[in-house]
């Protein structure tokens, strides 16, 4: 995309006023489940959900990270990795007269780098999903993935069924009632409940192998002079982090470059897995006075 085009985008919102706020929680925590209810709460007019752009509980653009057949394809629909994805949302979503938008992400890197695929601002307000449900509803929705592997679209099942029929199972109606105001049509919301093909298949994730392979890779085009000792995979509830031991060259200046080899595994991986990465840790483990032209140190 040229440079003109992306000062296009950041002047539509900015001379619009338009403000960010993001959904924020596990996989499985139940956002989609509650996005029109904090829609409605903060005066929101377009939620961003799983590669779909969604106003009036209508699907505008965008393709569904739910119909993917793999983990790691939905992820990276999600995160609008797919240029063509990403502008098709952008050009729609710069067309709409709109104030206030809803991402919704597994973490606050995850919104802000679907923000940033999008143009938008940088959001001003970032809800937790603690913030809009109960610690036992959470654990519910959790239960309902894990055991059916049942998924939320929140829009009407009408919307999802004409674009992927083969993941439609049921829907459900919401009613909720404003304080002091009777129950109208405007106040049911209507959600459409689907099974993604790769829940079917159990849980997919990276092996640490890969990763590992991933990383000495990134470590060999970043700078052939070092090399990689160890790589240590951590991962908590989805959540990756990468703790990497290099051996490098004696005498090396190595501060700024290790900041920039951090980077720089950061960005490969996450471009090429669609994982975000919790964090990017690298050392030194042992300094070599080995060098590529003799191999004598």
């Amino acid at each position: 995309m040229s440079v003109f085009r992306n000062i296009y985008y950041h002047l539509v919102y900015a001379l619009r006023g338009v403000r960010v706020f993001a959904l924020v929680g596990s996989s499985g925590t139940g956002k989609s489940f509650r996005a029109k209810l904090v829609a409605e709460k903060y005066g929101i007019d377009i939620i961003v959900d799983d590669g779909l752009l969604i106003r009036d509980q209508k699907i505008l653009a965008g393709r569904s990270a739910k119909k993917e057949k793999g983990i790691l394809a939905a992820i990276g629909t999600a995160l609008f990795a797919d240029d063509k994805h990403a502008e098709s949302v952008r050009q729609i979503l710069s067309k709409q007269n709109f104030k206030r938008i809803l991402l919704l992400g597994t973490s606050e890197k995850m919104v802000r780098k679907i923000g940033k695929r999008l143009k938008l601002p940088h959001p001003t307000k970032i809800l937790q999903i603690e913030d809009v449900a109960s610690r036992e509803e959470i654990t519910t929705a959790i239960r309902s993935r894990n055991s059916e592997g049942k998924h939320i679209i929140p829009v009407p099942a009408l919307e999802v069924k004409r674009d992927y029929p083969h993941i439609f199972l049921d829907s459900m109606k919401i009613f909720f009632k404003r304080r002091f105001q009777p129950l109208k049509s405007g106040n049911i919301i209507e959600k459409t409940v689907v099974r993604p093909e790769y829940t079917s298949r159990g849980s997919v994730s990276i092996s640490e192998a890969a990763l590992t392979q991933m990383v000495i890779h990134c470590v060999q085009e970043f700078d052939s002079s070092m090399s990689v000792e160890k790589v240590i995979v951590n991962r908590e509830r989805g959540d990756y982090g990468l703790e990497v031991v290099l051996n490098v060259p004696f005498l090396r200046q190595a501060a700024a470059p290790l900041y920039e080899l951090q980077e720089y595994i950061a960005k490969n991986i996450e471009s090429f897995t669609g994982l975000i990465l919790k964090e990017v840790n690298v050392t030194i483990g042992r300094v070599s006075k080995r060098t590529r032209q003799t191999g004598k140190e």
